[in-house]
């Protein structure tokens, strides 16, 4: 960054404080540390550090949430590259945050990438982590800042390699003093006992402060608004339970195939890659109880409560379908039975949600990209307005594309005849938000990490839970070799899913679809 606006970085960086809108820092207040800054990129020259990680790192630089003077960037891999190598990668990817019209984009981007030292080594060589510990020792005595040596590791890694690395990060390249956070990716293991075997593993080597098990969907703005929303809001308290609320679904939806990851996705498939950790940790959130502050650690122990009531589900609570040339693919078997599509249906058993059913969906290669939280509230009793056929009343959190939350409710069409018609109340945040840059989830959640917020991190109770509900059900479809239903490419996937949340109580609107504000106006 510029001389002239790094001397102005104390005068207008964001406080590492929570703000709330009205400019608040009272509550949940988190101090700046001060001291140095060491942030470890572990697999620098893969695709994941090069279109996630350093992205999200750039957007924070230009927002000044990471000041260069105080911080340094460490790239480590075994592909052998010079430091310019690396930065030439980078270039193009760094379009993240927002800026003032003055500034010069490019010019920021150089000034990202001068922060990146390259160093190559295996993930199991002792001499690779020493070398790596002393790049970052020597800098930190260069640094003039006051205050701890802190150090960030950030696994843009394969899962195999996880204990093995962070073996080596223990025995070379601790903080001598303040504090060392270690970033992982899921997938957390394949099953519970997978998953235990590296929760186990890692235990061994760092506390639970300590680890940071990332899950992208907890970053999403409108993810994290479910906790205000719903707890903020008091025409919500009493709607929110099995007296009114008819059914939820939590779907996720991608028009495209495996593109490439054939290999990857077909050893886990749909449910352990998008339905076990994103959709349920979504589920933990809208059915969780009020926790008694926003402290890390009560939140998820409301998460955890909510897991420990759900049921496991069954084979005849769900749906499976793999779209049709998914095995076209090169990287995939010929006689594939892993899916790319599940409805499963669960049931939260507390005094709440008692007899709602839970709808997850998610599927590749369907009629469009989205994610969403559709709630759909119960009839009206006493339909004086023959309402049925206008469809139920639906309050739906769309996260991705255009974030937005609107509420579909029945009102008079304008005219001379009392005509009952569907309708919203819509906040579409490009709209009512255009002044605000919506930060991306990897940008929110590294930014958590240095401040040391677990609250949108996965527990080590919480993520075996998880496991405990859909290991049984996994281990079965993999036992049986439960053969997937093939669907059409550009479709909803197989009709079966259709049925299946027909005959728990979700009843399709017909003729009315939202259409976000944004596409309205072309």
């Amino acid at each position: 960054m510029a001389s002239e606006e790094t001397s102005k970085v104390e005068a207008v960086a964001p406080s590492l404080e929570c703000v709330t809108p009205g400019g608040d820092t009272s509550s949940n207040p988190i101090k700046d540390e001060g001291g140095s800054l060491a942030i470890v990129v572990l697999g620098a020259s893969g695709d994941l550090a090069k279109k996630k990680t350093f992205p999200a790192l750039f957007a924070l630089f230009k927002q000044n949430y990471i000041p260069s003077e105080s911080t340094k960037l460490f790239g480590y891999a075994r592909s052998k590259l010079t430091d310019e190598d690396l930065q030439d990668r980078l270039r193009g990817y760094l379009t993240g945050g927002k800026t003032d019209e003055k500034t010069d984009p490019a010019q920021l981007a150089n000034d990202f990438v001068k922060l990146i030292t390259y160093t190559s080594g295996g993930y199991d060589e002792d001499a690779g982590f020493q070398k790596l510990d002393k790049l970052v020792e020597d800098w930190e005595k260069q640094t003039a800042h006051e205050g701890p040596h802190r150090r960030l590791f950030y696994m843009a890694l394969p899962p195999s390699v996880y204990p093995l690395v962070a073996k080596m990060v223990r025995k070379h390249c601790m903080a001598k003093e303040g504090w060392t956070r270690v970033v992982i990716e899921k997938p957390f293991g394949k099953d519970l006992e997978s998953a235990e075997k590296l929760s186990g593993e890692l235990g061994e080597l760092f506390t639970e402060d300590q680890l940071y098990r990332i899950d992208h969907y907890l970053g999403k703005e409108i993810v994290q608004n479910l906790l205000v929303m719903r707890f903020a809001n008091r025409f919500l308290v009493p709607l929110w339970n099995a007296e009114h609320i008819s059914n939820v679904q939590i779907v996720f939806k991608e028009p495209f195939g495996t593109e490439g990851r054939g290999g990857y996705f077909d050893e886990f498939g749909i449910i352990r890659d998008i339905i076990q950790n994103h959709l349920m940790q979504v589920l933990c959130l809208v059915a969780m109880e009020k926790p008694v502050s926003l402290d890390p650690e009560d939140v998820r122990d409301e998460k955890v409560k909510v897991l420990k009531s759900i049921g496991v589900p069954t084979l005849a609570d769900c749906v499976l379908g793999q779209y049709e040339g998914y095995t076209d693919d090169d990287t995939v078997p010929d006689d594939s039975h892993t899916p790319t599509f599940a409805t499963i249906v669960l049931r939260i058993n507390n005094e709440r949600w008692d007899g709602v059913p839970f709808i997850l969906r998610a599927g590749k290669c369907l009629d469009q990209r989205k994610a969403e939280v559709r709630i759909q509230f119960k009839d009206t009793p006493g339909d004086i307005f023959k309402c049925k056929k206008q469809g139920r009343n639906e309050l739906v959190l769309r996260l991705q594309p255009a974030e937005a939350i609107y509420l579909k409710m029945t009102v008079k069409q304008p005219g001379l005849e009392m005509q009952a018609s569907q309708s919203e109340l819509d906040l579409s945040y490009r709209d009512r938000y255009a002044e605000i840059n919506i930060p991306e989830a990897y940008e929110r959640l590294l930014l958590d990490v240095i401040r040391g917020d677990q609250q949108h991190f996965l527990r080590r109770d919480e993520l075996k839970r998880a496991w405990e509900i859909f290991t049984p059900i996994l281990h079965k479809i993999d036992e049986e070799k439960k053969k997937p239903t093939l669907y059409k490419q550009g479709g909803r996937g197989p009709p079966e899913s259709d049925e299946l949340i027909g005959a728990y109580g979700f009843q399709r609107t017909s003729g009315y679809v939202w259409v976000p504000p944004q596409l309205q106006k072309k």
